[in-house]
């Protein structure tokens, strides 16, 4: 037992490091959520810093689930007889809240896409790249980014259930993962939504800027 609390403690510590916020502390002095859309996520530095400094977010958000899925996971502290896969996902879930209610910054920190996206290419890689190529071609068509990390969160289900129907055993435990997974980003999306249903969403390039509708 010791050993689950310390995987999911340190995992949520890794998770919760507020990637964006501090970048933006250090090159520019100040927090990013007092610029653009107010979200800490890798969309709104790319809006209000460019991109070199948002694909930096972009890479450590991600970082932090894959250091939590193949290394946080692997600690023993006492003797769990729990399958490694149900630790791996413990550890992943925990980053992924970490990242979304990070302790570094009053429980308020991104929406969790880049650090999910991390979890699962360590956990299930196919259905991580088929959802990351769906969000490529969304936002390149649509110019929304929300509507991207909302069907690319969807299509991990689904890619799996298409993935078991052809015959590719997939362990239960990753069907609900992702089906978890998906349900937060869909959550955390949740004000986007509403946008989207009103037509008020923003799109890249667009000059006038909601709160909140970052990625």
């Amino acid at each position: 037992m010791i050993s689950i609390i310390l995987v999911i403690f340190l995992s949520y510590i890794a998770g919760s490091i507020p990637t964006a916020i501090w970048t933006s502390r250090v090159l520019m002095k100040d927090d990013i959520r007092n610029h653009g859309s107010r979200n800490a996520g890798a969309t709104n530095v790319f809006r209000v810093m460019g991109w070199k400094p948002a694909l930096f977010v972009v890479l450590v958000d991600m970082a932090k689930g894959v250091l939590a899925v193949l290394f946080i996971s692997r600690i023993r502290a006492d003797a769990v007889p729990i399958d490694s896969a149900f630790i791996q996902i413990f550890a992943g879930v925990a980053a992924i809240l970490g990242h979304i209610w990070t302790i570094f910054a009053g429980f308020k920190g991104g929406k969790g896409v880049g650090t999910a996206f991390g979890v699962l290419i360590a956990l299930i890689p196919v259905p991580a790249l088929i959802a990351l190529g769906l969000w490529i071609i969304i936002v390149w068509l649509s110019r929304i980014v929300s509507i991207g990390s909302i069907v690319a969160a969807i299509s991990l289900p689904v890619s799996i259930f298409c993935q078991r129907i052809s015959g590719v055993q997939v362990p239960d435990i990753f069907l609900w993962i992702s089906i978890i997974v998906a349900a937060l980003i869909v959550f955390t999306h949740r004000t986007n939504i509403s946008r989207l249903i009103r037509g008020e969403e923003n799109r890249f390039g667009s000059k006038k800027l909601n709160q909140d509708t970052d990625n």
